[in-house]
């Protein structure tokens, strides 16, 4: 998926607190990705997300009844659980590009502020 995911790039597979990681070390466009047992519940999986981000924040607004959640911070699946495949690749898509879209938020929020004081681009001059 990183791979037809635009400006992702190679992905690093590593392991943090004994789950295996996946992060855009290259590129650096991406949050950290985990895939772990969830120790709460027998049977439960999940996929972890740096809590500091508004990742889980945004799946929960697009896709509140698709998965279930720990806080802001997983996506939680029970093993005889059918997946939403789509909605899935999607949320790990945005994971993959959070850094970069990120970026081109704060460049369009950044462009819209100049503009509004008057320091944005000159009016262009051709008639």
């Amino acid at each position: 998926m990183a791979h037809k995911t635009g400006g992702v790039g190679e992905l690093e597979e590593t392991l943090k607190w004994g789950q295996p990681s996946y992060l855009t070390k290259k590129s650096k466009t991406g949050s950290t990705i985990r895939i772990g047992r969830e120790k709460k519940t027998e049977g439960d999986y999940a996929i972890y997300f740096k809590c500091q981000t508004s990742l889980v924040a945004t799946f929960k607004e697009l896709y509140k009844n698709k998965f279930r959640y720990e806080g802001n911070r997983a996506i939680l699946f029970d093993v005889n659980d059918k997946i939403p495949v789509r909605e899935l690749r999607h949320c790990i898509e945005m994971a993959l590009t959070y850094h970069l879209n990120k970026k081109n938020r704060n460049k369009k929020r950044n462009s819209k502020r100049q503009i509004a004081s008057g320091a944005g681009p000159a009016p262009s001059s051709k008639a």
